[in-house]
């Protein structure tokens, strides 16, 4: 596929192989990345990215549309059949914004909007004070529980009627645990608020079965369409029928212009193969290698946020074992094991050097790893932990991850093999 590419660029050509031989012999264990099929990655890289197509379907700005709005019909009526929505927009770029346009559809700036706590595990996009959304409305952030660090659903329902949010936002991206949207459904109801459900990280678990579904609960569901949902990088929103306008309007003319007619294909072609058996398969595989991988943790004596998980990630507190999450995490990545720092629930130290480390078994599993590599990993952690300036004890563990990942090759890089 790159052959072009190495004859006219091969810098470029030379920085993407490496990347590709990179991602084959390492664990990624980061929680948001996964890999996706061959067919995403030939739909992603099509001559659909040579056409301009604003507006939407049979409603364009530009002429030459015939082909191009049969594909994103596709993309649109398979992601309702998937996850069950009355309407979806497949334009949106990525995630953030399409978080942004939910605010642009509903709200004016200086409305309260109510979302998770970033460090409790919430998102930028849910008010916090850096992003936009936190600076142009009035955010009300609510928090876990102390001492069990899961949502308490008590203070959430008294903060949401003390305060009315126009719009609240149930979702996360460091939160090991399943979210109770029908709590969240009778809280927005008994508020007066939109309900935004943020299924960035769980896209691929809800449409698999393996994680309880928002939509019949929320008035609007926002998702990235790579994560668990094993597609391109872009991002989709699910809403009811009477929302279907003010979404539309607000993606585009609203904060877009024309889409990127290549993701929508691939986005299509992921959601094709999150309707098969084998998808729903592999969304109960992570969850089942998560809570394998979180046991072995405990058993190496780590402290985990929630004490465990039941979806695809887990927040660890390296602090437990003598060490920090920027030092652990940078130590794991030189073994060959790749995840990221992460604040913890309560956490005394500063974002940019915390006290935990984020993973999850995505993309291991989508390998087809199972629960037998997961003790195998929890184990690899714990050494690095005791570690985490031994360069020639990272370099030997390397070497035997090399050695795992060379028998489960990676979707879509099987010809590194």
């Amino acid at each position: 596929m790159l052959d072009a590419l190495r004859l006219t660029d091969p810098e470029t050509y030379d920085l993407i192989v490496r990347e590709e031989r990179r991602q084959h012999e390492v664990i990624r264990l980061i929680p948001s990345e996964n890999y996706v099929s061959r067919s995403v990655l030939e739909a992603t890289g099509t001559v659909l990215t040579n056409k301009y197509s604003e507006g939407y379907p049979r409603k364009r700005y530009y002429e030459g549309q015939e082909l191009i709005d049969p594909i994103e019909e596709l993309a649109q009526a398979r992601a309702k059949a998937v996850f069950g929505a009355d309407h979806v927009n497949v334009q949106p770029y990525s995630g953030s914004p399409a978080n942004l346009a939910v605010y642009f559809a509903f709200c004016k700036p200086g409305d309260t909007v109510m979302g998770l706590s970033l460090p409790h595990g919430g998102h930028l996009t849910h008010g916090w004070g850096v992003s936009i959304t936190g600076s142009y409305f009035r955010s009300v952030q609510y928090t876990v529980h102390p001492e069990t660090h899961l949502i308490d659903y008590d203070q959430l329902r008294a903060l949401a009627l003390a305060e009315r949010p126009k719009l609240l936002f149930a979702g996360a991206t460091a939160y090991p645990r399943q979210i109770d949207f029908a709590a969240f459904g009778e809280i927005s109801r008994e508020c007066g608020a939109i309900l935004v459900c943020d299924i960035a990280h769980i896209a691929g678990l809800v449409a698999g079965g393996a994680h309880p579904s928002p939509v019949l609960h929320a008035d609007v569901v926002t998702t990235t369409t790579h994560k668990t949902l094993r597609g391109p990088r872009g991002a989709m929103i699910l809403c009811r029928s009477a929302h279907a306008q003010a979404i539309d309007r607000a993606v585009f003319p609203g904060l877009q212009g024309g889409p990127h007619n290549h993701t929508t294909a691939a986005i299509a072609v992921a959601l094709h193969e999150a309707a098969s058996p084998s998808f729903t398969d592999y969304a109960h595989a992570v969850v089942r290698n998560a809570r394998a991988l979180a046991d072995g943790l405990l058993t190496h004596g780590f402290a985990l946020a929630t004490g465990g998980t039941d979806n695809h990630l887990i927040l660890f507190d390296a602090t437990s074992k003598g060490t920090t999450g920027k030092k652990l995490s940078k130590a794991m990545a030189r073994a060959g094991l790749v995840a990221n720092m992460n604040t913890i629930p309560f956490d005394p130290r500063k974002p940019f050097d915390p006290s935990g480390v984020r993973i999850g078994t995505p993309a291991v599993t989508s390998r087809g790893m199972g629960v037998t590599e997961m003790a195998q990993i929890a184990g690899w952690i714990a050494r690095v932990a005791s570690s985490v300036e031994d360069e020639g004890r990272l370099e030997r563990i390397r070497a035997e991850i090399g050695e795992l990942t060379r028998g489960f090759p990676a979707p879509g890089l099987e010809h590194l093999v």
